[in-house]
């Protein structure tokens, strides 16, 4: 009823008589509002949440409102009382939203300058109704993003099925009640974005870059003949310069500023390491172009795995095993800390490692691998139908629907289009999954696993597999998973790996599997690794975290 009333006194206080706009006039004008002026302002918000939410979206002030299913139930729930009554409330908010640039985030897309501009103009219900609407939707919109990102992954990521919604029982309206009656917006949002150690790390990296980018940049190291240690070079000069800018090299002047010695080659090679190269010490193409990728584009790859942290938030906390396809490398993180770390073979372009979550619950010692469709469409049938004898070699069984072993050289292999048989291979040394699997079942047959080819872990370029994720010593990660190192340990692995024998052995609780990508991550020393967007994934992304703003929320009910 008295939203009904309300709503009848704005048509009133605007209608078409002389005497009720000269009153309407009146009342809107008056500055430092008493309690009526206070009803009339939520009367005005009132009408601007009705025309709302009958329309996909509403403009005040020249800005678009797009909370919509967060903005007309919060409002409707108070009755329409203005929530920004507070001026300290509203600094606060300002002094937050200005710093979303340490979150990789751009301040404009809160309504900072707006909302500034809006404050400094002569009080008025109209002016004081859209501030208080304004004010909520950057709120809002700063939130969802703190919570879920900005853009939305599965627009991204056509594999993506982690988790993307409010915790149960939570509703963004609630939430945004919560936040306000908080005592601090800023610890509200700390408590409630429980963030991962390499969110912060990267926020750190983030601060250290803009202010390398204030003083100017580093230098780039002028183009030319690949650089070695030991060798003369006029360009020497400016490589130890632009190395000066980073960890590795202190700036002790050098005796022969040409000379390339030592100390610039450890330099060099900590850089090639720090960037996802062969650390050989040698400036060739490719350090050459590392070295030269301007600081902004730094910032831009740390701003990215910022944004690709918020869409795993209530993911990437706790325990879990996280695969980073661009390193290409595995970490373990226990209690939000990372505790062992190796190197990865991923999908080669055309066979890419898909990003999605699992769940792993058990490990294979000397496991047999089904050959999955997309290798045996491909691989193994071009083979087979050239020289059935393959099979033996690489130790693969055919088998028949019902399990029963069939001899490859009584198929027809030309003529044969459906093929009704089972490849599987065997255990043993040249098994393609090794002597362990890391179980997670997914529909992308993607498993983590050891690998007979051991020498793949010492390259740089780790793109080479066809989706599956081989990992460098497994045996120290089964060890740890198992968490019984009185029973299973690396020793006993081995002994149970030396038997021959196929063996499932479960995991005491499942472990969260993260298969992720992003071009910028924190090192063991402190620092950060910037890695190539083997992918060509970042481009894209970029320019959706610079694009509009968009909130996509389920309405409430």
């Amino acid at each position: 009823m008295a939203t009904r009333a309300w709503r009848g006194n704005v048509r009133h206080l605007t209608g078409s008589r002389p005497a009720s706009r000269a009153l309407s006039t009146f009342c809107l004008l008056l500055a430092g509002f008493t309690a009526s002026a206070e009803d009339t302002v939520g009367q005005l918000i009132a009408q601007r949440i009705d025309e709302f939410a009958a329309n996909d979206r509403l403009q005040l002030q020249g800005e678009p409102l797009l909370a919509r299913s967060v903005l007309v139930p919060f409002y409707r729930k108070r009755d329409f009382a203005p929530a920004w009554k507070d001026p300290a409330r509203i600094d606060e908010l300002l002094l937050l939203l200005d710093a979303a640039d340490t979150h990789g985030l751009e301040p404009r897309d809160y309504l900072v300058e707006t909302l500034r501009a809006l404050r400094g103009q002569p009080a008025t219900a109209a002016l004081t109704a859209d501030l208080d609407l304004l004010l909520t939707e950057a709120l809002v919109r700063y939130g969802y993003h703190q919570t879920f990102g900005k853009v939305n992954p599965q627009r991204m990521e056509p594999t993506w099925n982690f988790r993307r919604a409010l915790k149960p029982g939570q509703t963004p309206s609630a939430t945004l009640e919560a936040a306000l009656a908080a005592p601090s917006l800023a610890v509200f949002g700390r408590d409630h974005l429980d963030r991962s150690v390499i969110y912060r790390r990267l926020q750190q990296a983030l601060a250290r870059h803009r202010l390398l980018a204030e003083q100017g940049g580093w230098p780039a190291v002028d183009p030319g003949p690949t650089l070695r240690p030991g060798e003369r070079d006029a360009r020497v000069a400016g490589l130890r310069q632009r190395l000066l800018a980073g960890p590795g090299l202190t700036p002790e002047a050098a005796t022969d500023p040409e000379l390339f010695d030592e100390s610039l080659a450890d330099a060099v090679r900590s850089f090639q390491r720090r960037h996802g190269l062969d650390a050989d010490g040698i400036v060739g193409a490719q350090t050459l172009a590392a070295l030269n990728v301007p600081v902004e584009s730094r910032i831009d790859q740390l701003r990215l795995s910022l944004e690709r942290f918020r869409w795993v938030k209530d993911e990437a906390i706790g325990s879990y095993l996280l695969v980073n396809i661009a390193g290409p490398e595995i970490f373990l993180v226990q209690d939000n800390r990372i505790t062992w770390r190796r190197r990865a073979v991923v999908g080669r372009l055309l066979r890419q490692t898909p990003i999605f979550r699992g769940s792993m619950t058990y490990l294979e010692i000397n496991p047999t691998w089904t050959v999955p469709p997309t290798i045996l469409r491909e691989d193994i049938l071009p083979r087979v139908r050239r020289d059935p004898g393959y099979l033996a070699a690489e130790n693969i069984t055919l088998l028949d629907r019902d399990g029963r072993r069939v001899d490859p050289y009584s198929v027809d292999w030309p003529s044969l289009r459906a093929v009704p048989y089972t490849f599987r291979q065997e255990p043993g040394p040249r098994n393609a999954l090794g002597q362990i699997k890391f179980m997670f079942p997914n529909e992308h047959f993607v498993f983590i696993h050891d690998t007979p080819s051991r020498e793949l872990f010492r390259r740089a370029d780790r793109l080479i597999s066809s989706g599956c994720i081989r990992i460098e010593d497994p045996l120290s990660l089964a060890e740890i998973l198992l968490g019984n190192p009185a029973r299973w340990n690396q020793q006993s692995l081995q002994a149970a790996i030396a038997t021959g024998r196929t063996q499932q052995l479960r995991l005491p609780e499942p472990w969260p599997v993260l298969i992720l990508y992003w071009t910028a991550e924190p090192d063991d020393e402190g620092g950060i690794r910037f890695l190539r967007d083997v992918y060509s994934r970042d481009a894209r992304l970029l320019a959706a975290l610079d694009g509009e703003v968009t909130i996509e929320l389920p309405a409430e009910e």
